[in-house]
C-alpha cells in the first residue's frame, strides 16, 4: 500500500519537515482542542487517526487520556519519522503504522475501533478517494462509534475564499475545490453516517477549518 501515490503534508510548497511550523500559522491549537474535544477519549478506547502525518492530533488525544490506544496511519513514511521521534521525546507509546486511509481494515480489524479521527488530510484527496477513505473509516468503526474530522469546508466568505487559494496552490485545486464547496457533510452521510454535522468552524489565515462529527449507527 505504500508505494501508491499521495499527496505529501505540505503538498508542493514545502518538504514534510517544516509542516508542524506551517500548521502552526493555522490555529492549529485551537481546532485541534476542538477535535480532542469532540472525540472525547475514554479509558479503553481504540482510536484511529487516519493521516496522522507527525503525529500532532495522536500525541494530543494521548495526553488527553494515556489510557486510550492510539493508532497513527499514514502512507509518508518521513512524516511517521517525525511522528515517533515526538512521540520517544514525550514518552508516550503510540501504535504508528504504514497505510493508506482507504485500507484501513488492512492493518485494524474492522468494527474494532471507538473513534476515527483524520484533520487536513480530505482536502488534499480527489472525490473518488475522499469517498474511499470515509467508507474505510466505517468499516473499522463499531457500530456507534464516532467519526471526528477536522478539514478545509465550506469557505463561506470572500475572504476566505481569497484565503483558501494558498491550499490551492500548494494542494492542487481540483482535490480542494469540493471542500470549499462544502462537499464533506454530504460525503459522510453517503458512507453511511448518521448524525452527521458541522460543529465547529475556525478562521484562519488559509481558509476556514471545520470540524465535523458523526456517528456509526
Amino acid at each position: 500500500m505504500t508505494g501508491r501515490a499521495f499527496t505529501p503534508a505540505l503538498g508542493r510548497l514545502a518538504p514534510t519537515r517544516l509542516y508542524d511550523a506551517a500548521a502552526a500559522l493555522t490555529r492549529e491549537r485551537l481546532w485541534r482542542g476542538l477535535l480532542a474535544m469532540h472525540a472525547a477519549p475514554r479509558p479503553g478506547d481504540v482510536i484511529v487517526d487516519v493521516g496522522c502525518g507527525t503525529g500532532s492530533l495522536a500525541l494530543l488525544l494521548n495526553r488527553v487520556e494515556p489510557r486510550a490506544r492510539l493508532i497513527g496511519v499514514d502512507p509518508d513514511p518521513d512524516a511517521l519519522a517525525i511522528a515517533r521521534r515526538k512521540a520517544a521525546a514525550a514518552g508516550a507509546e503510540l501504535d504508528w503504522r504504514t497505510a493508506m486511509g482507504d485500507a484501513l481494515t488492512d492493518i485494524v480489524e474492522a468494527g474494532s475501533a471507538s473513534t476515527a479521527v483524520s484533520s487536513l488530510v480530505l482536502h488534499q484527496c480527489p472525490v473518488a478517494m475522499k469517498r474511499a477513505v470515509l467508507a474505510s473509516m466505517f468499516a473499522v468503526l463499531r457500530p456507534g462509534g464516532r467519526l471526528v474530522l477536522a478539514d478545509y469546508g465550506l469557505q463561506r466568505t470572500p475572504l476566505m475564499r481569497t484565503a483558501f487559494r494558498l491550499v490551492q496552490l500548494a494542494d492542487g485545486r481540483a482535490d480542494t475545490q469540493p471542500n470549499a464547496d462544502g462537499i464533506l457533510p454530504e460525503l459522510m452521510a453517503r458512507a453511511g453516517f448518521l448524525d452527521v454535522r458541522e460543529a465547529e468552524v475556525v478562521s484562519t489565515i488559509t481558509g476556514s477549518i471545520s470540524v465535523y462529527v458523526a456517528r456509526r449507527g
